[in-house]
C-alpha cells in the first residue's frame, strides 16, 4: 500500500481509502496488504500515525461497520444528542464520541443523524466538527459524516471499477439518475 510505503505517510490516501470502503473491501485491503509485506496494516498503521487520528483509523480498519439499511430514528436522535453534548455544547470536546459513532453506524443511520444533528444544533455535523476539530482527525471526521464529500470520493475512486453499477443502483434506489441529481 503506497500510502504508508516508503518515506513520509500519505494520510489523506489513508481518509481516503478508509473513509469510503465496505467492510468486505476493508478486509480484502488488510489481506493484501498482509500477503505483500507480511505485516499486519493496523501494526504498521500505528507506527505511521498517532492520536485520535490513529484510533479512528484503527476502528476503521476492523471493518466492523454496520452495513445494515434499516434505520432506526430514535438512535438517530439519540447520538446526534450524544454528538452535540461531546462537541457544541460542552467546553472542550470529546472526540471519542465522534470517533465510536461516525465510525460503527451504517451510512443510512448516519444520514438520519446528520438530519437529527442540524435540528437539534442548528448547524450540520461537519460545521461542527470544523469548528471543533482540527489537523487530520477533523478531515477523517468530515469525510465519514458528510454526503457530499462521501459522493465526491466514491466517484473520483471507483469511476473506473463499478460507477455504472453504483449509478444504476441510484437510479432504482431514488428514482432519477446520478446524473441529475448531482
Amino acid at each position: 500500500m503506497r500510502a504508508i510505503k516508503g518515506a513520509g505517510t500519505d494520510e489523506s490516501l489513508l481518509i481516503e481509502l478508509f473513509a469510503s470502503r465496505s467492510n468486505h473491501q476493508i478486509k480484502a485491503l488488510c489481506d493484501a496488504y498482509l500477503s505483500e509485506t507480511g505485516r499486519s496494516l493496523n501494526h504498521d498503521l500505528k507506527s505511521e500515525v498517532s492520536g485520535d487520528f490513529e484510533k479512528t483509523l484503527l476502528t476503521l480498519a476492523e471493518g466492523k461497520r454496520d452495513e445494515t439499511s434499516t434505520v432506526d430514528a430514535a438512535k438517530a436522535k439519540e447520538d446526534a444528542k450524544i454528538l452535540y453534548e461531546a462537541g457544541e455544547k460542552k467546553w472542550g470536546t470529546d472526540e471519542s464520541k465522534f470517533i465510536d459513532i461516525l465510525c460503527h453506524r451504517s451510512v443510512p443511520q448516519l444520514r438520519q443523524t446528520l438530519v437529527e444533528y442540524k435540528s437539534l444544533s442548528g448547524r450540520t455535523l461537519q460545521e461542527s466538527i470544523e469548528r471543533e476539530m482540527s489537523g487530520r482527525l477533523e478531515d477523517i471526521l468530515v469525510a465519514i459524516g458528510t454526503t457530499e464529500s462521501t459522493l465526491r470520493r466514491i466517484i473520483v475512486s471507483r469511476s473506473e471499477l463499478d460507477l455504472q453499477d453504483i449509478k444504476a443502483e441510484y437510479k432504482k434506489l431514488y428514482g432519477c439518475s446520478l446524473y441529475s441529481a448531482i
